[in-house]
């Protein structure tokens, strides 16, 4: 099968997330689960936990501001089904590198 349209870019993540998976308490069985990307947590950590403009975030990760919006955008919907709907939340995949102030060329992960 043939890939169109333009590759994506990496996107800039500062590190992992220190928890990978969400679980409701008090539901029976096994509950559905809501995949977050690496790209849309980090999307989450700067605009709501830190608190950075949409501008300045996008810059921190090396997208477009427009492309920032979308990501956090799908983010947001992904984290609120989860908790309206009690799914598991998992952190993982997308297209990011792993970035550090000890490692200004970061390699894709």
């Amino acid at each position: 099968m043939n890939v169109r349209g333009r590759p994506k870019k990496y996107r800039i993540v500062a590190r992992d997330p220190r928890t990978a998976q969400f679980s409701p308490r008090g539901r029976p069985g096994r509950p559905d689960e809501a995949e977050l990307t690496m790209d849309e947590f980090e999307a989450l950590r700067l605009a709501d936990y830190r608190a950075l403009t949409q501008k300045e975030a996008a810059k921190s990760m090396h997208i477009s501001q427009q492309t920032f919006s979308r990501v956090l955008k799908k983010a947001r919907k992904t984290l609120a089904d989860g908790i309206v709907n009690g799914k598991t939340i998992k952190i993982q995949g997308g297209t990011y590198v792993i970035s550090s102030r000890q490692n200004p060329t970061p390699k894709p992960v």
